[in-house]
């Protein structure tokens, strides 16, 4: 992983994220975008295990619905926008692509 696609995953997942931990993940999945989603869907997931919503009458309320829905908000902008690994719109690699062509003497005729 270069240092912008590490640049773009703290920007996804944020900046108190292990770089040790998305260097694994990314070697395993070999995508920058496949790392975010990855990380986002266990954040999603830690907040299902527990109550979304705890109620103590009369001293306390926690509600995380909205930490949920943002959640939720993130993944989709994150499988929507192109990631620095990935092609862009025109169909080119993010990263120059060298070809080869063998170039042969054309035949002359008198």
């Amino acid at each position: 992983m270069d240092e912008f696609q590490r640049s773009w995953l703290l920007a996804q997942v944020g900046p108190d994220t292990d770089p040790a931990d998305l260097e694994r993940r990314f070697f395993r999945l070999r995508s920058a975008r496949a790392v975010a989603l990855e990380v986002l869907a266990e954040r999603r997931a830690r907040l299902l295990a527990d109550p979304l919503k705890v109620t103590v009458d009369g001293v306390v309320t926690m509600d995380l619905q909205e930490n949920l829905r943002g959640i939720e908000r993130q993944i989709e902008q994150v499988r929507q926008t192109v990631a620095p690994d990935e092609p862009n719109d025109e169909g080119e690699a993010a990263e120059p692509v060298m070809m080869v062509a063998w170039l042969t003497p054309a035949r002359r005729f008198r």
